[in-house]
């Protein structure tokens, strides 16, 4: 102990919450070894079903000779497959716990390597943009069931949970972002990367009847069921969502007064590209705003991140079909060289940190598993990642960052 210094005492909060997270880190593993091994297992289900069904499948029959024969090959064959399905549960746990050993791997479970068996190879020639369509094509579904049309993080006043609601957090961060770079009354909206067009469909609410907001996609599942939102809703004359890659949108330039990106720049391969597309559909005078996952700023004396802070982003990229990850600093250059001012940046990593923590507890339901199972290999790949979001924020690898500027 150092004179004159108290010692710094854990608190029981920060502890439950610690184990608390470990706990579900581990029942998520579990959770999905079972799925997968039943998955892997093929008609073994159905198959034990159908001997609990029939009796005399077991019993034998007095009206035919050979069904004992039969019997006795039909138990053979389960004893074999059930066999099969247990040597498959070791080995997937056994390669949870080596990913959990290694340093190779830096800490934490590769939980993500328990469905690779389910995914099929992507082949050299794949697109990017295919992968980003076709896992929000699966995923969006089961997200808009549990969690409503915004798929975003929430905001969560200074890092803490307590007494908020999570679908009110992320209409909340929608508010704030807003209030942060000095936007309201926009008549003509860009939303880029629009997902279900929650946003889209909340500008049009929030500053009226004479508010035009268009949102891009690259999932056609996105754009049916958004656009169905806004019949619904009366916003259709309003809001229109369409399929088009942000690299090259289909809009002549300067058409929008306020250009805005809710987290999708993560996705875009090409971030000049993607920061020169935004400054030219953005009107003179108009306001752009990126909210996006970034890795921390470089320091003076590096070139590059650690390795370990490598791999955790890696891991995080094959299961959400990310490209390499930038730094705010970085967005900050390539606004500069596009000639956009009034630039300015924030970091909110700390109030998005309880979001994750929600999205998995939301996954540990029977609704969440079930859901998952629904949805195929390439969600639960992406749930099985979901702890090491949580881990990159904490430690500093992830930034949530905030980025605005004007076009002049």
């Amino acid at each position: 102990l150092v004179p004159g210094k108290k010692k710094k005492k854990r608190s029981c909060k920060s502890h439950f919450r610690s184990n608390n997270e470990q706990e579900h880190h581990i029942i998520l593993r579990e959770t999905i070894i079972n799925i997968t091994t039943t998955i892997m297992s093929g008609t073994i289900s159905s198959s034990s079903s159908m001997m609990h069904r029939s009796p005399s499948l077991v019993r034998g029959s007095k009206n035919n000779s050979g069904t004992n024969s039969n019997t006795n090959n039909r138990l053979l064959f389960l004893s074999r497959r059930n066999n099969e399905l247990s040597a498959s549960r070791r080995r997937l746990r056994a390669n949870a716990d080596s990913a959990s050993s290694s340093s190779s791997e830096g800490s934490g479970v590769a939980f993500e390597r328990l469905v690779e068996p389910l995914i099929k190879t992507k082949k050299e020639d794949d697109k990017l943009n295919e992968g980003i369509a076709a896992f929000y094509d699966q995923s969006t579904p089961l997200w808009e069931e549990i969690w409503g049309d915004h798929l975003h993080h929430g905001y969560y006043p200074n890092g803490s949970a307590d007494g908020v609601d999570h679908r009110a957090a992320q209409v909340d961060m929608i508010d704030r972002a807003l209030d942060w770079a000095s936007i309201s009354n926009k008549k003509n909206v860009l939303d880029v990367g629009c997902g279900l067009g929650g946003s889209s469909r909340y500008f049009a609410r929030k500053w009226g009847k004479d508010v035009k907001a268009t949102g891009v996609t690259l999932s056609p599942v996105q754009v049916a069921r958004g656009n169905r939102l806004g019949e619904e809703q009366g916003l259709d004359q309003q809001v229109n969502l369409q399929v088009a890659d942000a690299l090259k949108m289909p809009f002549e330039d300067g058409k929008f007064d306020f250009v805005y990106s809710m987290e999708s720049g993560e996705h875009m391969p090409d971030k000049k590209k993607f920061v020169g597309e935004l400054a030219r559909v953005c009107a003179p005078n108009g306001r752009i705003l990126i909210v996006t996952w970034c890795h921390r700023n470089l320091k003076e004396n590096e070139t590059e991140l650690k390795e370990d802070e490598q791999k955790l982003l890696k891991r995080i990229c094959d299961a959400y079909y990310l490209p390499a990850w930038c730094s705010s600093d970085d967005y900050v250059k390539l606004m500069k060289a596009e000639g956009l001012k009034d630039i300015k940046t924030e970091d909110w990593s700390l109030e998005v940190r309880p979001f994750w923590r929600a999205v998995i507890k939301t996954a540990l339901t029977w609704r969440g598993v079930l859901g998952l199972f629904k949805s195929g290999p390439e969600t639960l790949r992406g749930a099985l990642v979901m702890p090491l979001m949580t881990k990159g924020l904490k430690d500093g690898t992830i930034a949530f960052n905030l980025l605005t500027c004007v076009k002049e």
